[in-house]
């Protein structure tokens, strides 16, 4: 094992963190009103007494872009670990499927599927997650009989108190950092360096946010509300339910 070396993880997430902020106003652009409209149910906007179309539009958006950050994110933190466990374990970026990350410790090869947090999935995206535990270690072990193969669900943040799940061990927060690097204290560690110009790059994601909201806001009008000014709740209804 290497030391760890806090420069080293400031110097990743400047050279980096550009994209997780980019790719947020990619996705902005890339949304259209239509598309997200579809997914949602207009039902519970009338029963919240929502007036106006910028409000509906700053409800569909905001849903939207929580998820799609919480996703984003997750893979650019998934980039940040296994950095930080090449820096420290010598571990690299696994090639098969389901797997995220792979080391060697204590005479055991790690097998590690990296996910957000820990309430990630449903019973099926578990039950999966499991298959592809099982599908990995044979196939390492068909290069390597004598191998000790151990498999992690490793969670970015949050807390599971327990980690023993029977064929695999979960690790969240602290735990997951430590056990990727060795360093009790890399999950506050590394909450600096990911500030590294935030506001600068809020600010551009905010201009991107006000021009779609405009944009959604003006097209919503002119295709969902009456000449009054008023919503047309049954022909938004109708666009949302309605029989193609």
């Amino acid at each position: 094992m290497a030391p760890l070396k806090i420069e080293n993880i400031t110097q990743y997430v400047e050279e980096n963190i550009g994209v997780f902020h980019q790719k947020r106003i990619d996705a902005l652009n890339r949304l259209k009103l239509k598309t997200v409209l579809k997914k949602k149910n207009p039902y519970l906007f009338k029963a919240k007494y929502v007036l106006t179309a910028e409000q509906i539009i700053k409800g569909l958006s905001d849903a939207f872009i929580s998820s799609n950050e919480e996703t984003i994110f997750g893979d650019w933190l998934e980039g940040l670990a296994i950095f930080i466990n090449y820096k420290t374990y010598g571990g690299w970026k696994s090639g098969i499927t389901g797997i995220d990350l792979e080391f060697d410790k204590d005479n055991t090869r790690y097998i590690v599927s990296i996910k957000s947090g820990p309430n990630w999935g449903n019973s099926g995206q578990v039950a999966k997650m499991k298959s592809d535990f099982i599908t990995a270690i044979r196939t390492l072990r068909t290069s390597n009989s004598g191998i000790i193969i151990t498999a992690v669900n490793g969670c970015c943040y949050g807390v599971d108190r327990h980690p023993d799940k029977g064929t695999y061990f979960k690790y969240c927060g602290q735990k997951f950092w430590q056990f990727i690097s060795g360093e009790a204290t890399l999950f506050t560690d590394i909450i600096e360096p990911l500030g590294h110009k935030a506001k600068e790059k809020n600010d551009a994601f905010i201009e991107s946010y006000a021009k779609m909201v405009n944009k959604f806001t003006k097209e919503f009008t002119n295709d969902f509300c009456d000449d009054s000014g008023l919503i047309d709740w049954t022909k938004l209804v109708e666009f949302n339910s309605g029989t193609p």
